[in-house]
């Protein structure tokens, strides 16, 4: 295998990347360190899942690189709609978390790679190359579990938890919504849906995992993953995605 230093690069056009990142200094470093790269072009930046979607379907970048943690929608989530919308599109997950839980779900909504934030630059940069190519790529030390994992149970997929699977996709949104503590008039705006429409889904979701307080589905969506525990709760400014994404053209 090759080092990210013995990466061969051959000179075409660059490749574009989209940062779907929530916390801005980590969002600008990133864009600082991948900009000495010669072919890499930063073309877009979202702090929220939603304006990842949302600019990957006006946008089209290459790779989008993915923190799992990210309000409004997740990454998990994210990455679900942006492949469905943009197929073409590879989806390189940098995390903090490299729990099993973590890596299961985003493998199984489709991303092509698992990075670890406490890599390298170099490191980086390799798994940018690696999945644009075509191919997947993991930190080495979920590589290693991954193995483990399947010479223990062969042929066995990663998949959610069987509670998430009983929960639509729109479910899943609105259950994130709501443990980011949201009221329904809130959600309804931001899934451009009825409160009515959103009171529904709520009633199924509570129905489907037998949790019927807003405190059980908030422990609920920290335990799943679906939104990161002990982060701050978040209210929606409005409805706009314009709100949720800012757009760095070069």
């Amino acid at each position: 295998m090759q080092t990210p230093e013995a990466m061969p690069r051959i000179a075409t056009k660059p490749i574009t990347i989209l940062l779907a990142e929530d916390h801005q200094i980590v969002r600008q470093g990133l864009r600082a360190l991948l900009a000495a790269e010669a072919d890499f072009k930063i073309v877009a930046e979202a702090e929220t899942g939603r304006g990842a979607v949302v600019l990957t379907r006006k946008l089209r970048p290459a790779v989008v690189i993915m923190d799992i943690a990210l309000p409004v929608l997740n990454g998990v989530l994210a990455t679900q709609q942006i492949l469905k919308a943009v197929p073409a599109t590879r989806v390189l997950i940098l995390s903090a978390y490299g729990d099993d839980a973590y890596v299961d779900q985003v493998t199984a909504a489709g991303a092509a790679g698992y990075l670890l934030k406490q890599s390298s630059l170099a490191a980086l940069a390799y798994a940018i190359r690696q999945v644009h190519a075509g191919n997947t790529f993991f930190s080495p030390s979920i590589s290693r579990r991954l193995r483990a994992r399947r010479q223990k149970s062969f042929g066995r997929s990663a998949r959610l938890s069987e509670e998430l699977v009983l929960l639509s996709p729109r479910e899943l949104e609105v259950l994130q919504l709501i443990a980011e503590g949201n009221a329904n008039k809130q959600v309804a705006a931001e899934l451009r849906i009825s409160a009515k429409t959103v009171e529904k889904h709520r009633h199924n979701i509570m129905e489907k995992l037998q949790l019927y307080h807003t405190a059980g589905l908030t422990r609920y969506a920290i335990t799943s993953g679906l939104i990161e525990g002990g982060a701050p709760m978040t209210t929606l400014p409005g409805p706009t995605a314009k709100a949720e994404a800012k757009v760095s053209m070069r």
